[in-house]
């Protein structure tokens, strides 16, 4: 069975859904595309798509099984319970609403009617989370215990429809909502606590720099931050655990581990070590003969994997990977972050 899918909101991601989907998910057909834009319109016409003239006619569209929402985040849940209840299997891009209370109300249509829900968290499938997810996994660094995850940019304000409030814009929903994801994989328990720094550097509406603390039930902690005003670059990934780091400089993967050595005893001198740093043996360097370096896990990572899933999903029954209720909880905890940022100060949580 070909799965023939609509989508609603032709903009610049949809144009990566359509492409990627056409050539290499055989299993799924974009046929339409339904936008308010005249612009939108004739690229999505360009691309030989059909092109619906209002939601009804695409909602009536019974050859149409499958529907992905692109549109701003402020209309998600609208057209996400209408898309459901109009028997459409439904994939929305992220965040897939403006808060928790929203989501909620989609999971319980999607429950009502049966039909597929998911969200296309699609940074669960980068290449640099996979290669941390593996490090971790297989213990090449022992327990992690601080994590820090960086995307940082130069170009100042957010962009388009992103640097408006009404919209859903911001820093924390747009890219917040995939590190926020990420973070939730890596540590699968309970977040305790957060802590919000939320600048406003180049807009009066949204959020365009942003810092980010996570503290997990077992202690471990998450630092994520989002930069548009960072001309000095810091590490896409620096992960610190018992028996090594970890660290991945940029997309490009460059990084390696440092890990200790079984046989790597250490040993403490009597006297005190006079470094650049001063006298110190607390902060004077690690024997050598105690570490060695590795090469980070070679990993598979492809995008499009999210589609794959959800065709086996309709076809085959298989398990979904991008549940709604992880979505959830990713939405609570940045309900829990805003709200920490109106108060000024970190929140207890338990998420």
């Amino acid at each position: 069975m070909k799965h023939r899918l609509a989508i609603i909101g032709y903009g610049g991601m949809a144009g990566w859904h359509h492409s990627n989907i056409k050539e290499k998910i055989p299993a799924i057909e974009v046929v339409g595309a339904l936008d308010v834009r005249e612009e939108a319109e004739a690229k999505a016409r360009e691309n030989g798509l059909h092109v619906y003239k209002d939601l009804d006619e695409l909602l009536l569209d019974k050859t149409v099984d499958l529907v992905t929402i692109a549109t701003p985040n402020d209309v998600h849940k609208k057209l996400a319970i209408q898309c459901l209840k109009a028997g459409k299997n439904v994939v929305c891009e992220k965040p897939v609403t403006l808060n928790a209370k929203e989501l909620e109300e989609i999971i319980a249509v999607a429950e009502q009617t049966g039909r597929l829900f998911s969200i296309h968290q699609n940074r669960r499938w980068d290449r640099d989370f996979l290669i941390v997810k593996k490090a971790i996994e297989e213990g090449l660094i022992g327990t992690p215990y601080f994590v820090e995850s960086r995307v940082q940019g130069s170009r100042g304000a957010m962009h388009g429809w992103r640097g408006h409030k009404q919209n859903g814009g911001g820093m924390l929903l747009d890219w917040g909502v995939h590190l926020i994801d990420q973070a939730l994989q890596l540590f699968p328990e309970k977040v305790v606590s957060v802590n919000a720094h939320l600048f406003s550097l180049y807009s009066d509406e949204v959020d365009d720099n942003i810092k980010l603390l996570l503290r997990f039930e077992s202690g471990a902690s998450m630092l994520l931050e989002m930069a548009t005003n960072c001309l000095i670059l810091q590490p896409r990934w620096h992960v610190s655990g018992t028996e090594g780091t970890l660290v991945i400089e940029d997309w490009s993967c460059k990084g390696k581990i440092v890990k200790l050595k079984p046989d790597g005893e250490m040993t403490w001198e009597d006297d005190i070590v006079y470094t650049e740093a001063g006298p110190t043996r607390t902060m004077a360097p690690r024997p050598k003969h105690t570490t060695e370096e590795v090469p980070l896990p070679e990993v598979k990572a492809d995008w499009t994997e999210y589609y794959q899933n959800i065709v086996d999903v309709l076809d085959h029954g298989a398990e979904l990977i991008v549940k709604p209720k992880q979505a959830l909880r990713v939405m609570k905890v940045i309900d829990a972050l805003f709200a920490s940022q109106e108060a000024g100060v970190g929140l207890r949580v338990d998420i």
